[in-house]
């Protein structure tokens, strides 16, 4: 068995590694080439790029949605943002599956059928779901939170101390907000007097 030096060693494998390269790559064609050629463009030449941010765990990764005729057909990591630098995870690099999924047996994506677009309310001890329009909900969940707010609110706690405070309601955060829209939530839960907040990343 012949004994090679640490040297001798890395050597050789540069030479091999490039050998390898230049076989299996050199003879392909330059994009640009391929591109006079009659193969397929990019789905996303001529569509408007949209940053956004992706709406799962606190980390905050930018995304690009790429958008053509007023429909979502891609979305990728952002390249020039800061936390993620063009890379997502698996869940997001699922966030295209939110709008559109792919038909199994056309290989098309369809809008995606589980995807909820209307308020869906269910009365209390009923089984079916009837469906409301944005005006009622907004006015009926202002309705409930006044309704727990002041029939729970606290001034003074048990030593006479002035709290102004509802332990009956809680906020949970939501790392689909931005950072402005979450300091508004903010504002406005201990406005009411709100002290149960958290996130969910934090769960």
């Amino acid at each position: 068995m012949t004994k090679i030096s640490r040297r001798k060693f890395l050597q050789l494998t540069g030479v091999s590694s490039l050998a390898a390269s230049t076989f299996l790559f050199g003879g392909r064609k330059t994009v640009e080439a391929a591109t006079t050629d009659g193969a397929v463009p990019l789905r996303i030449r001529y569509a408007k790029e949209v940053p956004t941010t992706c709406p799962y765990c606190s980390l905050g990764c930018g995304s690009i949605v790429h958008v053509a005729g007023g429909e979502v057909i891609s979305i990728a990591g952002d390249p020039d943002h800061p936390i993620n630098e063009g890379a997502l995870c698996s869940k997001g690099a699922s966030i295209f599956n939110l709008r559109r999924v792919y038909d199994s047996k056309t290989g098309k994506s369809v809008l995606n059928p589980s995807r909820v677009t209307e308020v869906l309310y269910r009365a209390p001890n009923s089984d079916q779901w009837k469906v409301k329009n944005w005006d009622w909900a907004l006015r009926e969940i202002a309705a409930r939170v006044k309704k727990a707010r002041d029939a729970s609110f606290e001034r003074l706690d048990a030593n006479g101390v002035t709290v102004n405070r509802t332990t009956a309601i809680a906020h949970l955060g939501s790392a689909a907000l931005e950072c402005e829209e979450n300091y508004l939530m903010n504002k406005l839960f201990r406005a009411i007097g709100g002290i149960n907040m958290c996130h969910h990343a934090r769960l």
